[in-house]
């Protein structure tokens, strides 16, 4: 290379733009049709870089910081290469067209980019045929943004960001950088203010409390469970029995003290789960947050599997491990707030960008949190395309949507002229419900089986009813109001139940209404509730027979089931997020008991029909006798096509001798109990039935049948 190749460019720019720096650096032909290079390092005295092979000296041609270097006119981008601060030679960034094509624009500004994942954010990348990754930020009222990181040692200055004008991205491609790299984004507001933001789009963080983003690969894990997935997609779940175990996975075990890692759980919990006869682990929000108080529902990273347990590499061990086990994996998931940390999504680019500006719109009062603006499309698509990406990329089998009721009521949490109407001056949030039904669409259309739980806890319409029918199309809602009822009943003194019966049978009036998933889930156990065991009434053994009657009843009512984690083994103290589960207390043999109670009736409940194949219909049950108030019980049947259980439950603590029950039955040749709560080696007193005596009435219609009620005892019963 010749020396007089180092000399300033006669169209020098007296300064760089930072709205649109790759106008000015990178490779370019000046005014007198010469090609220069241009480059940018601010406080730098010089600069070298490789052109053909050789190592030269750029230029400096203004204090700020730009330099330049002529080179001949057949110089291609791929010719030269730079120095970044790091000592890594590479090409040159500024030498690449955008990465977030015109395409992906338009498709994030209508709303639609369902693989919006795929483009925006820190992405591994092969671009013109360099390896490296391309950087790219929704941020449309920021005056620049520039990339900060371990390649360029954190200098906020060195890599400002292109924008690419009215879909609001600003990208850039780093080549020669990859997986493990640490980044952030420094924006600057139209005011002058500086924000330095982690990547809403990132696939890893660093472990709180830093805050970086991580660079991530997601494409190398090889997945084993294609038969699962496609077995998934040809089963209606909703026909299948589905009995959930919830667990926090910082809580749920540990090892000294300490987090056991993804893969560590994996097998543990799957272990667990099939010993213990649930089809489905729901995790508690293992999107990336930054307070592990929060339970995980104050989301910061919603797509980065959180760091204290591992990678997202492991979390996709985690997910295959446990479906080639046989189990399914829910996740909840949280869309209808965010918190307001700084380095999140709060005020963006110094704007309310995913937030609603007004307070009264845009604001949790109970949370502290800030809302989603549902009616922004780039809002509505980075929430859709979360939910596909952990479908597509984690393989999960469905998702239980948070907070429902606070997204789909403008009202909800809020006095009288705290919040604003709707255009009809209703309380309904137009735009969260058509968020959510084009969230359910578009879920159901590409993932065929996944499920879509919505914790719903009012009596909005449609919650699962179909989208065709205009409803919101979940395929289940937390029945709330039944677990509610049902608590308030069981904690009462067994002598003043009589009086509020009501409690038990309010339900049914309802049940059909939706497709509903019964729940006994950790917002029962938490903030001075008590444990379940603790809820219970009277002395050591009744609370432990109180407990095993609310989980047996739980199993036969109509509902899919969900219970969390603790209460299959009596935990006494309300769950701690900070400890493990009390697995010591199962050398105790109430506790040891209990536990064999929930997995012989979890076995129990998916061997038989009855109590699953009709959940949401009407056919599916009987009353037999819901008015024996004096006794506290209740009696009905469970049907399959083929097949009735008869169900009793004796919610006193008096044991009943031929208890008297008439049924309308033809043909019948054998009564059998096959489940009773009350079986010694379960820690009950062991009365139960060994003889069922039958007595027809004269004209042969009815049947007086017998039957011998267990103390606070589930009883249930074949019908041959």
């Amino acid at each position: 290379m010749k020396k007089d190749k180092a000399t300033k460019a006669k169209n020098t720019c007296p300064h760089l733009d930072y709205h649109h720096p790759h106008a000015i650096l990178g490779l370019h032909v000046d005014i007198d049709g010469q090609k220069v290079i241009r480059l940018w390092r601010p406080n730098a005295q010089h600069i070298h870089l490789e052109v053909f092979g050789n190592i030269v000296t750029a230029v400096k041609v203004d204090e700020a910081g730009l330099f330049e270097y002529l080179v001949p006119e057949h110089t291609q981008a791929l010719d030269y290469r730079i120095y970044h601060h790091n000592g890594m030679l590479a090409f040159d960034p500024y030498a690449f067209m955008p990465t977030f094509a015109e395409i992906d624009q338009y498709l994030f500004n209508k709303g639609v980019h369902y693989q919006l994942y795929q483009t925006l954010g820190g992405r591994l990348t092969v671009h013109q045929g360099v390896y490296g990754v391309q950087f790219s930020v929704f941020a449309p009222s920021a005056k620049s943004v520039f990339l900060q990181g371990d390649f360029n040692h954190w200098d906020s200055k060195i890599n400002p960001m292109r924008s690419l004008g009215h879909c609001g991205v600003f990208e850039i491609f780093i080549p020669g950088i990859g997986e493990g790299e640490k980044y952030k984004f420094e924006i600057t507001t139209q005011e002058g203010h500086l924000l330095t933001k982690a990547d809403p789009m990132a696939y890893m963080s660093e472990l709180r409390p830093k805050t970086a983003s991580i660079i991530a690969n997601l494409d190398r894990f090889a997945w084993s469970d294609k038969d699962w997935v496609a077995k998934r997609a040809k089963t209606n779940a909703l026909q299948r029995p589905i009995n959930i175990y919830e667990v926090h996975l910082g809580s749920w075990k540990k090892e000294a003290g300490n987090f056991l890692n993804y893969k560590e759980i994996a097998i543990e919990l799957a272990k667990y789960a099939l010993e213990m006869g649930f089809t489905h682990v729901e995790l508690m929000p293992i999107q990336e947050h930054p307070l592990d108080e929060s339970w995980g529902y104050q989301v910061s990273g919603f797509y980065a599997v959180t760091s204290r347990f591992g990678c997202p590499e492991d979390f996709q061990w985690f997910v295959n491990h446990l479906h080639m086990k046989g189990i399914g994996v829910i996740l909840d998931w949280v869309p209808g707030h965010f918190p307001t940390d700084s380095f999140s999504l709060g005020r963006f680019d110094g704007t309310s960008l995913y937030e609603h500006m007004d307070s009264r719109q845009g604001f949790h009062p109970h949370w502290g949190t800030y809302i989603f603006n549902f009616g922004r499309n780039e809002v509505a698509n980075f929430l859709i395309a979360n939910a596909l990406f952990w479908f597509e990329q984690m393989h999960i089998d469905g998702l239980r949507v948070d907070a429902v009721a606070s997204m789909l009521y403008l009202d909800y949490g809020r006095n009288e002229g705290d919040w604003i109407p709707n255009r009809y001056g209703g309380k309904e949030n137009l735009e969260a419900i058509e968020f959510i039904k084009h969230l359910n669409s578009i879920v159901h259309e590409r993932y065929p089986g996944a499920l879509m739980i919505a914790e719903e806890s009012t009596s909005f319409k449609g919650v699962t009813a179909s989208l065709e029918n205009g409803a919101l199309g979940f395929d289940l809602k937390w029945n709330l109001g039944w677990m509610n009822d049902t608590l308030h009943y069981i904690k009462r003194d067994p002598l003043f139940r009589k009086f509020h019966q009501n409690e038990l049978t309010f339900g049914l009036l309802y049940a059909f209404s939706e497709k509903f998933a019964l729940v006994l889930s950790h917002d029962e156990v938490v903030h001075g509730k008590k444990s379940l065991l603790s809820k219970m009434p009277g002395d050591m053994w009744q609370k432990f027979a109180n407990l095993r009657l609310l989980l047996s009843y739980m199993i036969c009512q109509p509902g899919k089931k969900l219970l969390f984690m603790g209460a299959e083994i009596g935990q006494w103290n309300e769950w701690n997020c900070k400890s493990e589960i009390e697995w010591e207390l199962l050398k105790y043999p109430l506790h040891s008991g209990l536990k064999e109670m929930v997995k012989d009736l979890n076995h129990f409940y998916l061997a038989n029909e009855p109590i699953w194949s009709n959940d949401f219909e009407p056919s599916g049950f009987e009353w037999i006798d819901f008015s024996d108030t004096e006794n506290c019980t209740l009696s009905y049947f469970r049907k399959s096509a083929n097949k009735k259980l008869i169900c009793i439950h004796n919610f006193s603590p008096s044991y009943v001798n031929n208890y008297r029950l008439t049924l309308k039955l033809e043909g019948i040749a054998k009564i059998a109990e096959v489940f009773n709560s009350d079986t010694k080696k379960y820690g009950g007193s062991g009365q139960t039935n060994d003889v069922i005596s039958f007595h027809k009435n004269t004209s042969g219609d009815a049947m007086a049948i017998f039957f011998n009620l267990s103390p606070l005892a589930t009883m249930i019963f074949t019908v041959e």
